[in-house]
């Protein structure tokens, strides 16, 4: 709910470059909302509302009062203190500024190099050799020797599996021997993936090292992008117990819907009935477009893409999650670059390509920014670190004092402060640098640590380098406090205030009613006269398995059977007026016919909160929160200036 909520509070704060003159529209307390706040949020909504009285600027000014008197609230009672809250605004910020701190020739390049990678797919296996980033440099020594020995037999011609079996530290692979199928651009760690595109077919590379260790890799086929695929499926899930007669039940089920495709019955029909993969059954099996890799099962996955004509239907098959049959809707070849470049940004950004960007940008800030550095202090700083530092041991000065000052004055109005970057070479020392001398690896490290300075100040200032960054941060921000305010008074309430909660139940019982419900038997057939069939004998009182017996023989599956308690607007039951006990006449629904065995009327009655406890808990925080503005407009005090709105109306409608 929480992530919903900030989306719907992102929906409405998308810039459209509409400025005004600022001036105050109205006041909560001593607090000021302005007539410039308003009209953006007013033209950026415009298109989102469906209803058209939201429209209507009064209105509108109602809503956006209640909305601010709500954000005023939750400062009154400290909400803007809490640490969650305050660690989920910087984290949001965050993400955010990664759209600003970026280099566009970098970062096309990039999408230019991912795009042709996208158009292929390599099939690789790897030898892994485990090392933590952080690891000491004989940890490090050792791994690395160890990959290099493992290099050495696979240059002699040893087996790769054989060796992968016997020295990769991967945990998978025992069962894969080190195979990882086929990948595109984006599915692996970008040093692995360059390590792969850059390998021919039938060849190992060199030990390259990732987050993880170090690895060899083998690439060995590379084939043409396959693109994406829209398949729908129809699947019985794998019994949770080993019980062979369920097991068998459940293959004899999915071999049964199969005869009835085969037979011309409708695919998606069938997966409404019978699939119980209830995500999709509702919507005929349709599943999400997807590509090679994507899903945790790769038998399905090869299934799906060899399939070539649209509406055609495997064979029944297996995977680890039960059984399946698949019908292929449509292949999606790769896009054009254009059409693709928006994703792939956003993708670039997200992934280690983005190490590139930023140096790219620390280089560019060099140039936006000055700053001057203490060269005294500096040099004192670079007497105090020893060699200690490549054997890790090195121990930041006792004399913090008379190496304490400014270091750096960064842009004429920030300062740096000399522990931040004796901070840094400390931290250093984990990353196992061997620049020598010692004064020239502190000359470098102040390079590196100038470069995050300089981002940091960018960064720190987007707000004011960008006005349209500044609403988003501060509207998000107020969006945060709201929905923290909401859970507070409205939804935490709604689901402990059991007294409210049974009160509000007791006076709104009729709203909570079951239908009259069915416990019946669904008889389906595209066959008539088999349905007729099945009709004489429900009026004998035959069972399921002997009316199943008598009319599917030979292999061929002419009528399927759905049991349990149904209201009377679920599907066939809809075509149905005044359901007794006993045997239905028959009708004909699509390309179906149904009879139906009614086990017992259950007519219309009052639900007992229990039945109805999500519905009511909604309901009930609704009632809550269309009271909620009232008794805020007691708590402060509104005052609009009526004089500034009228100038606002004119504005907007002009």
């Amino acid at each position: 709910m929480r992530y919903l909520f900030q989306f719907l509070v992102l929906v409405t704060f998308i810039q459209n470059g509409f400025s005004q003159e600022k001036k105050a529209l109205f006041t909560i307390d001593s607090t000021s909302y302005y007539s410039d706040e308003f009209i953006r949020v007013y033209n950026k909504n415009l298109d989102l509302v469906k209803d058209d009285s939201q429209k209507d600027l009064d209105k509108y000014l109602e809503l956006f009062v209640g909305y601010k008197l709500k954000v005023q609230k939750a400062y009154k009672l400290g909400l803007h203190y809490n640490v969650r809250y305050q660690n989920e605004l910087m984290s949001y910020r965050g993400q955010l500024a990664k759209n600003y701190i970026n280099d566009s020739k970098v970062t096309n390049e990039l999408v230019e190099e991912a795009y042709e990678r996208i158009n292929k797919e390599v099939k690789a296996s790897h030898i892994l050799i485990l090392v933590d980033e952080s690891a000491s440099p004989e940890d490090t020594l050792r791994a690395y020797n160890k990959v290099v020995k493992v290099q050495q037999l696979l240059k002699e011609g040893k087996n790769f599996e054989e060796i992968a079996d016997q020295y990769s530290e991967d945990p998978s692979v025992k069962e894969n021997k080190g195979n990882l199928g086929y990948f595109s651009a984006f599915r692996m760690v970008y040093p692995f993936e360059n390590a792969a595109f850059n390998t021919s077919v039938g060849d190992f590379s060199a030990p390259f090292r990732t987050k993880f260790g170090y690895h060899i890799v083998k690439v060995t086929d590379a084939r043409k992008n396959r693109g994406e695929v829209t398949v729908a499926h129809i699947m019985i899930v794998k019994p949770s117990t080993p019980d062979a007669a369920l097991q068998e039940k459940t293959k004899q089920t999915i071999e049964e819907i199969y005869q009835k495709i085969k037979q011309g019955e409708n695919f998606e029909s069938l997966a409404n009935q019978f699939s119980e993969d209830k995500s999709t059954s509702g919507k005929g099996g349709v599943l999400q477009r997807f590509g090679s890799g994507q899903l945790a099962s790769e038998k399905f996955e090869e299934i799906a893409f060899s399939l070539n004509d649209k509406n055609e239907v495997s064979k029944p098959f297996q995977s680890q999650f039960g059984w399946h049959i698949v019908k292929l809707i449509e292949k999606h070849p790769v896009q054009s670059i254009q059409e693709m470049r928006t994703e792939l940004e956003s993708k670039v950004r997200k992934d280690e390509r983005s190490l590139l960007i930023t140096n790219s940008l620390a280089a560019k800030l060099r140039k936006k920014y000055s700053f001057t550095k203490n060269g005294k202090l500096f040099l004192k700083i670079k007497k105090s670190v020893t060699d200690d530092f490549y054997s890790q041991t090195w121990e930041m000065p006792e004399n913090k004092k008379e190496l304490s000052g400014e270091l750096v004055v960064l842009n004429k109005d920030k300062k740096l402060y000399s522990p931040s970057f004796i901070n840094y070479i400390f931290s250093q020392q984990k990353s196992n640098i061997k620049i020598k001398p010692i004064n020239a690896l502190i000359d470098h490290l102040f390079e590196k640590w100038m470069d995050d300075q300089l981002i940091k100040y960018y960064d720190d200032n987007l707000e004011n380098e960008f006005v349209e960054f500044k609403n988003i941060v501060e509207e998000y921000r107020d969006g945060l406090l709201l929905f923290d305010l909401m859970e507070k008074e409205i939804w935490e309430r709604a689901k402990t205030d059991t007294i409210g909660l049974n009160a509000y139940f007791k006076n709104n019982s009729k709203n909570y009613m079951w239908n009259n419900r069915y416990d019946i038997d669904v008889y389906s057939s595209t066959d008539e006269k088999v349905i007729g069939k099945a009709k004489s004998y429900l009026e004998k009182n035959k069972s399921i398995d002997y009316i199943k017996s008598k009319l599917n023989k030979n292999g061929a599956i002419n009528v399927m059977v759905k049991s349990g308690l149904f209201e009377e607007n679920y599907d066939i039951l809809s075509e149905y007026k005044n359901l007794q006990q006993g045997a239905t006449s028959i009708v004909k629904k699509g390309n179906y016919y149904f009879v139906l065995k009614v086990k017992e009327v259950k007519p219309t009655q009052e639900k007992t909160i229990d039945e109805c406890r999500g519905k009511v808990i909604s309901d009930y925080q609704q009632y809550l929160e269309n009271n909620w503005v009232d008794d805020l407009k007691k708590e402060f005090k509104v005052n609009v200036n009526q004089k500034v709105f009228e100038m606002v109306k004119n504005q907007i409608l002009k």
